[in-house]
């Protein structure tokens, strides 16, 4: 590994290495049903012969069971559901709807099923119906297709609407196959849940009662569980990986610290966009064809011109062998990064997890995981990107300036020797549920025996009455009618818990470039925040919400921005309570109001992430009404336990901050997802308070997560701030990217102290029950 990284001996950096060994492959036999034609298409590939769990799989599908496979990268789960789905197809008159979470990979399975067809599977009519889908194409499936590959906003805004026009696809509609199942959590897979719902409605309406779901999923700790939650019914989980794979060296590294210095002096890691770049430069430059997956948009795109500039110096035909993909870019630049990678015209990618799924890329030998992805089911299908030929392969994590990457680097076991965690959604959450119950009632009127599919019937019915008493449904004998001449389901995007998608356009061309969630928008897209697309990069010159708009112009700044916020939050009520008699701490969830105003923004210099200035922004607040998880107690006691009373503003900050980042350990959650406020006296509290709270309107179960693992949160929290070796605060432990208070008060060894105040109350209240069940 030091030696593909260009070093001589092993760095310091590299803290940790696991190999995972190579395993052999259990094969079965095809199954009697299968057509001949189906097995000579699928043996043209090169397979002879399916494993074990994609027969099993695909037998449970066929007896009518619904059923998720969860298995890892590179398992053949596309050819577990394509069996059953080819078999039952050949009568001539059934179909099959398939979803995707991106049209990247609904492409790449679209290819796949036209494979099939021609091939000699030729009673397979498959069609693609997205939005990039033309006129002409869309009419064509409604009529003709009998393999739909969509995707999730599609469906609800698109075809559910206008379910008449599908009649006869619906109403022989045997297979649903939901891939990437695992990516459908928090407020996305909240979304998706009601929308399956509304979908099994409609079948319903058209006689069809049984419809089968297939998942094919990442590994999972609970398959069944977590797939039966999205869809709605009970299903059951395949989780016995039998295909084979080469072995993967993994290395664990931590950036050494840059010299340069953040604010209070804090001292800065190297970045992790610089790290990634140098990484994936020195892999490209040995012809190691590979991939880094990074969080951001942003830094995805850095990246890349990062890479660009390092394989010029090197050589000049290089620079065009490497690419940013991302989620944003128009869908002919998508395509185009999806062929050069597959053919082998690129070598190196920088991507955010749009390349995670499971889009056919072979041949990959190296992957960069440039910061946590947010979970380890994430985690190990970016790492299961390298070797899907069954060759060696190298794949390293880059640990970013963040407590969660600090904490994993540090214990490596509970990345590889825990079980992977389960997916949060929240499918009964009023915000959520209100927006689908209108486009339900739009499709179908809504009839008072429909209201428990939804759920809850009271649950629900209150919510169609609240709708009803504010004029969004019309209450009539035969039901609840929507009336509005407003399209229901276009009021709500899946995948944004607020305002719709603003298009982003060059100020002088008027060229759209992408688009960004308006929930987004204050903070990516702010007057002076730099916008990186394809390695050229634009300024924002004006922030048109009433329009939908955001207006940019090319630049070439030496910097990148980051927004900084305030916040207050409101205690609502009391949904649970752990309390600690002893220690007089009480561990609390329930509703709050969240009061949030992007402020300011920073400029900070790409290579270092030295701050450089500072600008305001006046930009209006918004109001959040969401779930809360808090802990609060006497000052006194906090006194007790070690600290003086001036050093608890800074304690109470420093702990809030780590916490929110070392969220996603119990909850699954991107840190951008959830917020936090600390205060010394909170007004509802009259004490020392720290909140985290769901960044989402009602909730999508994150703070719900974060109090029920309490004491695995805190105890991860404190250990993950005691592993940094920084002297007094750093980004890797205690300072926050988003702090409106300019990190300032933090207390690092006071945030140890408060935390091991809460963990040793927590311990000693472990026994007493919440006061209310969640």
């Amino acid at each position: 590994m030091a030696e593909l990284l260009g070093y001589a001996r092993v760095p310091d950096q590299l803290v940790h290495t696991r190999v995972l060994p190579e395993r052999t492959a259990r094969f079965s036999v095809w199954p009697e049903t299968l057509p001949t034609a189906f097995i000579d298409a699928v043996g043209s590939t090169g397979v002879q012969a399916p494993f074990e769990h994609q027969i099993v799989a695909a037998q449970a599908a066929f007896e009518g069971q619904h059923v998720v496979l969860a298995t890892g990268t590179a398992s053949g789960k596309s050819l577990a559901y394509q069996m059953p789905v080819a078999t039952t197809l050949a009568d001539g008159a059934s179909t099959a709807l398939y979803l995707a979470p991106t049209k990247a990979l609904g492409a790449d399975q679209l290819a796949s099923w036209q494979y099939l067809s021609r091939q000699g599977v030729s009673w397979l009519r498959p069609s693609a119906y997205d939005g990039d889908t033309d006129p002409q194409s869309r009419r064509w499936a409604r009529d003709h297709a009998n393999v739909l590959v969509t995707n999730p906003d599609m469906l609800h805004v698109g075809i559910l609407p206008n379910h008449g026009a599908w009649a006869t696809f619906f109403r022989n509609l045997k297979y649903i196959i939901v891939d990437e199942a695992h990516t459908y959590r928090g407020v996305f897979g909240s979304h998706v849940a009601v929308v399956l719902t509304r979908l099994r409605r409609i079948c319903a309406s058209f006689g069809n009662h049984d419809p089968v779901f297939f998942g094919a999923s990442a590994t999972s700790s609970t398959p069944a569980q977590s797939f039966s939650q999205l869809i709605g019914a009970p299903a059951i989980g395949i989780d016995e990986d039998t295909s084979g794979h080469g072995e993967v060296v993994v290395g664990f590294w931590e950036s050494e610290f840059s010299g340069a210095t953040g604010e209070h002096d804090a001292p800065l890691r190297r970045s992790l966009v610089v790290t990634g770049a140098d990484m994936l430069s020195d892999l490209a430059v040995r012809s190691v064809r590979s991939v880094a997956f990074i969080r951001s948009r942003r830094g995805a795109e850095a990246m890349a011109q990062m890479v660009k500039r390092n394989l010029s110096e090197i050589d000049p035909a290089l620079p065009g062998r490497a690419a940013a993909y991302r989620a944003g870019l128009l869908p002919e630049e998508r395509r185009d990064v999806e062929e050069q990678l597959n053919s082998g015209k690129l070598l190196a990618v920088s991507t955010t997890p749009a390349l995670e799924l499971g889009i056919d890329i072979a041949g990959l030998d190296g992957v960069v995981v440039a910061g946590w992805p947010g979970t380890r089911a994430s985690f190990f299908q970016q790492l299961g990107r390298a070797g899907r030929s069954g060759q060696r392969s190298v794949a390293l994590y880059v640990a970013g300036d963040d407590p969660m990457d600090t904490y994993l680097v540090h214990h490596p076991q509970a990345v590889f020797d825990l079980a992977v965690e389960d997916h949060v959604i929240d499918a009964h959450n009023p915000h959520i549920l209100s927006a689908h119950l209108c486009a339900a009632a739009a499709e179908i009127p809504l009839k008072p025996e429909d209201l428990s599919a939804f759920g809850d019937s009271d649950h629900i019915r209150h919510i169609v009455e609240e709708l009803t008493a504010t004029g969004y449904l019309r209450r009539r004998p035969a039901g609840w009618y929507w009336t509005h001449e407003q399209h229901a389901a276009g009021m709500v995007s899946l995948r944004d818990s607020g305002s719709g998608p603003m298009q982003i356009i060059d100020g002088e061309t008027g060229a759209v470039l992408g688009s960004i969630g308006g929930e987004q928008a204050h903070g990516q897209t702010h007057p002076g925040a730099v916008y990186v697309h394809q390695g050229r990069t634009w300024v924002v010159e004006d922030l048109d919400e009433d329009n939908a708009t955001v207006v940019v112009v090319r630049a070439e700044p030496e910097y990148f921005t980051q927004a900084r916020d305030v916040t207050d939050v409101d205690i609502l009520a009391e949904d649970a309570r752990i309390f600690s008699a002893e220690d007089r701490l009480a561990w609390v969830h329930g509703p709050v109001k969240v009061t949030n105003q992007v402020v300011s923004y920073q400029r900070k210099e790409i290579s270092s992430g030295r701050v450089i200035d500072e600008q305001p922004l006046d930009l209006s607040a918004r109001e959040l009404f969401t779930q809360a998880v808090w802990f609060t107690a006497p000052s006194e006691d906090f006194v007790a336990a070690g600290l003086t009373t001036d050093r608890l503003p800074g304690a109470l900050h420093a702990a809030e901050h780590a916490m929110i980042g070392m969220m996603p350990l119990v909850a699954s959650n991107d840190r951008w997802d959830i917020g936090g406020v600390s205060l010394v006296l909170h007004p509802d509290t009259e004490a020392p308070t720290v909140f985290v709270y769901d960044g989402h309107p009602g909730g999508v179960g994150f703070a719900t997560r974060g109090f029920l693992q309490a004491s695995t949160w805190i105890t991860a929290t404190m250990e993950a701030i005691e592993n940094c070796s920084c002297p007094d605060g750093c980004p890797s432990c205690v300072q926050s990217p988003k702090c409106g208070n300019r990190n300032s008060p933090l207390d690092k060894a006071g945030a140890i102290i408060v935390l091991r105040y809460v963990e040793s109350a927590l311990t000693r209240a472990a026994s007493v029950p919440p006061e209310t069940a969640l």
